[in-house]
């Protein structure tokens, strides 16, 4: 039986929305890359408050970028994350190379952005954490972005992502365990 998926699903082209007709029956919305017209972007609007949406951008620096257009323009998004390894075939990174089943999993672990930023974490916990200020930081964070969920980002952007997905102490305490765990072994 496959997967239903009530939301759109917000893409970035028609690669991307055969991906996710092969893992799950979705409707998408394909933004054509970072240039998104207004014409789209209304659509996006229009289907968050009919049907809600998903932002399931690649795992990539202009992924990140379209991502953050559409949450501005559609406030209150799922989005989906998915790793850059399960993206990746001959050094091209994109949603159109997972398989269905990473796909699934990813939209099987949606994050809901909120418009309050009092999150549990702080600056110092993300300090105390290595995810900034420290010699491996940027790699501490893609290992514990994965472990919540939350993808890759920047310390600026993981913060944000800490806040607006309301990560919660014990959720972030549980998967930096998991992570230098990991990392021991």
């Amino acid at each position: 039986m496959i997967l239903m998926i009530k939301e759109i699903i917000v893409v970035e082209g028609k690669d991307d929305t055969a991906a996710i007709k092969r893992a799950v029956d979705a409707d998408t919305i394909e933004t054509n890359g970072s240039a998104i017209g207004e014409d789209v972007l209304r659509r996006i609007a229009l289907a968050s408050e009919r049907r809600g949406v998903i932002i399931f951008t690649d795992p990539d620096h202009a992924g990140e970028r379209i991502r953050k257009i559409v949450a501005r323009h559609a406030p209150g998004c799922k989005h989906a994350f998915l790793p850059q390894e399960k993206a990746l075939y001959k050094g091209d990174i994109g949603i159109e190379n997972a398989s269905p089943e990473a796909i699934r999993a990813a939209l099987s672990e949606l994050r809901t952005e909120s418009a309050d930023e009092s999150g549990e974490i702080s600056w110092e916990d993300l300090m105390e954490a290595g995810l900034i200020v420290h010699p491996d930081a940027s790699n501490r964070r893609l290992r514990i972005g994965k472990l919540l969920g939350i993808g890759y980002a920047n310390g600026k952007q993981f913060y944000k992502r800490c806040t607006s997905f309301r990560i919660s102490k014990a959720e972030f305490t549980a998967a930096l365990r998991q992570m230098e765990e990991e990392l021991e072994g």
